[in-house]
């Protein structure tokens, strides 16, 4: 690349950087700007115009994710998102990206549980090319062989480094635990197994079943009227199919707990991943455990976990955990990291902790500052308009309302004390799964009665 063309990127890149730090806040004025875009090809959006800086950003997602991956091939999808954008159309791979950082266009993919993911942004003047691009990579994918093998290499270089990576194993066991059997417990980013075996016809066998117009969902933040952002819909993505066809994937619940694994590994760091069954995004009971669970794990350094296990007892760095919820099933996980010697002192006051929260629930001072600490943090959440967007998004998967930004507060506000205690006992009574990778001292041994199996790290 020349000198011209990397300052070029660079001088372009310090202006969406520039462009994105001088929005202001997005989120205060979403509530009463949050259009139902619906393009003249009917492709549908959710958008908000911002002609405040001269920036263009959008989040959108097919449904069906890694759950589609067949059950012999986990990885599947994780390889089609990391290589839409390796050459298509007319363009090979190294053409294809130039083009994208000539204009400084920042496109990429990913895949969850449930959804194939995308996201686009661009400075206003290179909308129409980067809104091209993206029209090629999903439309028109090469999976050449020479980029299919640069990317399985290095899917497999990261798998082989997690292999070793106490916090990685952690975390695919608990998925295991939590769902066997089930498609949720397969890992989304493949196995060192599977990964090799899949071919460039399971990839594009992928793509014609989930990439299509009927589980699109789009949210976009910037500066565009809304004529032209129909138009540019219509281009980008009118000529998909009209219909995914994917694989059902059941509802399932997690394992009940009390469950324990044992993962051998000799590392310094004993790490401990701990969970059970969560509570779905449309229970009535959602809101109310997700202010509970700030209080428990999820806020940080004024959780109840952090306080108890890291303040009182300096047995962990840090300590969190946080509900998760998928289409068909949702989790509470957390985690921590602490010395082998000290493991199992710190499952058991992890386990204390949270025993403690089912059977009293929080106080009423707790309580009212997980509420105003939720409120108030919103807005710094969503002050740029790529955060804006991932949100808006986040949204429509999770099937809210057009205005459950402007509602959130009041919803919050209406938990009360009597429902952070019915919840906390309803999430957390039942104790845990918990995931042990590490050195096995005694200390972190649990009664052999209650004890599954060690497991052997590969």
């Amino acid at each position: 690349m020349s000198q011209t063309t990397t300052f070029a990127r660079r001088f372009a890149c310090a202006l969406i950087v520039a462009a994105a730090a001088l929005t202001v806040s997005p989120a205060a004025q979403a509530a009463t700007k949050i259009q139902h875009l619906i393009s003249p090809g009917g492709i549908e959006a959710w958008f908000v115009q911002d002609s405040t800086v001269p920036l263009i950003a959008m989040e959108y997602a097919f449904g069906g994710g890694a759950s589609q991956d067949p059950a012999d091939k986990p990885g599947v999808s994780n390889l089609v998102a990391s290589l839409l954008d390796e050459g298509s159309g007319d363009l090979d791979s190294k053409t294809y990206h130039e083009r994208l950082d000539r204009r400084a266009i920042e496109l990429s993919f990913s895949t969850s549980r449930d959804q194939l993911r995308g996201s686009l942004r661009m400075l206003r003047d290179n909308r129409d090319e980067a809104f091209d691009l993206l029209r090629m990579a999903l439309t028109s994918a090469h999976f050449d062989s020479v980029d299919v093998e640069r990317i399985r290499s290095q899917v497999i270089s990261n798998l082989r480094r997690e292999s070793s990576n106490p916090s990685a194993l952690a975390g695919r066991k608990f998925l295991e635990l939590a769902f066997p059997g089930h498609p949720y417990g397969r890992p989304a980013s493949g196995t060192i197994e599977s990964v090799p075996t899949i071919t460039i016809d399971d990839l594009k066998d992928y793509t014609r079943h989930v990439l299509a117009k009927d589980t699109l969902k789009i949210a976009v933040v910037g500066d565009v009227d809304p004529a032209t952002l129909g138009k540019l819909l219509d281009q980008t993505f009118g000529a998909l199919p009209a219909k995914a066809s994917l694989t059902p994937v059941p509802d399932v619940v997690a394992t009940k707990p009390p469950q324990r694994v044992q993962v051998t590994l000799d590392v310094p760091q004993t790490v401990i991943t701990f969970g059970g069954p969560g509570i779905s995004r449309h229970d009535p009971q959602f809101m109310a455990a997700y202010v509970v669970n700030h209080i428990l794990g999820g806020g940080g350094l004024s959780s109840r976990l952090y306080h108890e296990v890291r303040e009182k007892r300096g047995l962990a760095y840090s300590v969190y955990d946080a509900l998760v919820w998928m289409d068909h099933s949702a989790l509470f996980i957390g985690n921590t990291g602490t010395r082998s010697d000290r493991a199992g002192e710190t499952i058991d006051a992890v386990d204390r902790e949270i025993r403690r929260i089912a059977e009293e629930g929080p106080t009423q001072n707790e309580l009212d500052e997980a509420k105003s600490y939720i409120n108030g943090s919103q807005m710094l959440a969503l002050d740029t308009s790529s955060k804006l967007a991932q949100a808006l998004l986040q949204y429509q998967l999770d099937k809210m309302p057009i205005d459950y930004i402007e509602k959130r507060s009041e919803i919050v506000n209406a938990v009360t004390l009597e429902d952070a205690k019915a919840v906390a006992k309803r999430l957390w009574s039942q104790g845990l799964l918990t995931v042990v990778v590490g050195r096995t001292p005694q200390a972190a041994a649990q009664p052999a009665a209650a004890t599954a199996p060690a497991v052997k790290a590969n």
